[in-house]
């Protein structure tokens, strides 16, 4: 990639003068090199580069000693990075608009789904009266966590579809295997979740589809522009006093991005952790199949795509409604994936 390309890439997501304020130091050694991470539900593969990364060992590859804490959902990671018990997070973009707009500088670096790949299926007993999201009104719906992302986009869709977000019920499930156990015994009626939660379930025909956010059609059928969905996020200051260690983490990040698109799903599914199969492989590799395309191809975020997040949370979220349209520009940082695209093979 040439400079010209890099910065028409820049360019769509950011404002390209930070390209040029890079520390000079950012190139040394990570100022801080063991670090804390924070992350909900790794055995999705909403978070694969990050599993990728820590199994090929491209973290030590830049220097850093990384410790993942997995939590049950996206928000509680995203509390443990606002209460200072992890240094970062992989979680998705929307909390950096929120916390934006609460005031606290909290910065994605880079992207690593360009589509949500979220899936909301209906109990397949149901899915004859239930149809649409309109119709999931009095409904009991699983969600990875109240607050993350399989949750805000449930909502969205019954919003959308001319419902409120309080018609119906939300219940944490967690991930991997409990929310596959949720469904099966009938604890809930509809579900908000990803991969490989969904492929189990549809392959064992527990659910039927209604919106499928896997492929650039469906993402935009919802969201009228692409959606980026997982990303890395810090806090500005920890970016600032370490820039070397942000860059280090990013090209990690980058590095699994650039394997995860030349890599084929069996080779996928050979380099995860056993359990992440949910004791399928052959269904894993399907569901990798039908979310490879999601992964971002250049870590960098289009702007169209950040505004389709701000837009959403805008129109769903009262204290969110006056958002001021400064601060979207300012919830992705492209200094770091810009520069890891022209550094990292």
């Amino acid at each position: 990639m040439d400079r010209r390309q890099l910065l028409s890439l820049v360019g769509a997501g950011a404002s390209l003068p930070l390209l040029n304020a890079l520390p000079a130091r950012a190139q040394g050694a990570p100022e801080k090199p063991k670090l804390t991470l924070g992350v909900g539900g790794k055995a999705l593969l909403y978070y694969l580069p990050l599993t990728i990364a820590e199994r090929q060992g491209h973290f030590r590859d830049f220097g850093l000693d990384v410790e993942i804490n997995d939590f049950a959902g996206g928000a509680r990671s995203l509390q443990a990075l606002v209460g200072g018990s992890v240094d970062l997070v992989t979680g998705a973009y929307e909390h950096t608009i929120r916390m934006q707009a609460k005031g606290q500088d909290i910065r994605a670096t880079l992207e690593l789904l360009r589509f949500p790949t979220i899936v909301i299926a209906v109990r397949k007993d149901l899915a004859g009266k239930v149809k649409s999201a309109a119709d999931l009104k009095g409904l009991k719906i699983g969600v990875t966590a109240p607050g993350s992302s399989t949750h805000i986009t449930a909502v969205h869709a019954m919003v959308k579809a001319g419902l409120k977000p309080t018609d119906a019920s939300f219940i944490g499930v967690g991930a991997g295997a409990s929310g596959v156990a949720a469904m099966k015994k009938g604890e809930i009626d509809a579900i908000s979740h990803l991969e490989p939660v969904i492929s189990k379930l549809e392959s064992d025909g527990d659910i039927v589809v209604m919106i499928d956010t896997r492929t650039e059609a469906g993402t935009r059928a919802l969201f009228g522009a692409t959606n980026p969905a997982a990303c890395l996020y810090l806090r500005q200051d920890f970016i600032e006093k370490n820039p070397n260690t942000t860059q280090a983490a990013v090209n990690a990040l980058y590095k699994a991005l650039r394997w995860v698109d030349k890599a084929s799903p069996e080779q996928i599914a050979d380099a995860v952790p056993e359990q992440f199969h949910l004791g399928d492989k052959a269904l894993y590799i399907r569901a990798v199949k039908a979310s490879k395309d999601a992964y971002s191809k250049t870590g960098i975020m289009q702007q169209d795509g950040m505004w389709a997040v701000a837009n959403m949370l805008k129109s769903l979220d009262p204290e969110l409604a006056n958002l001021e349209s400064g601060l979207v520009p300012k919830t992705f940082d492209s200094r770091f994936a810009a520069k890891a695209a022209t550094s990292v093979s």
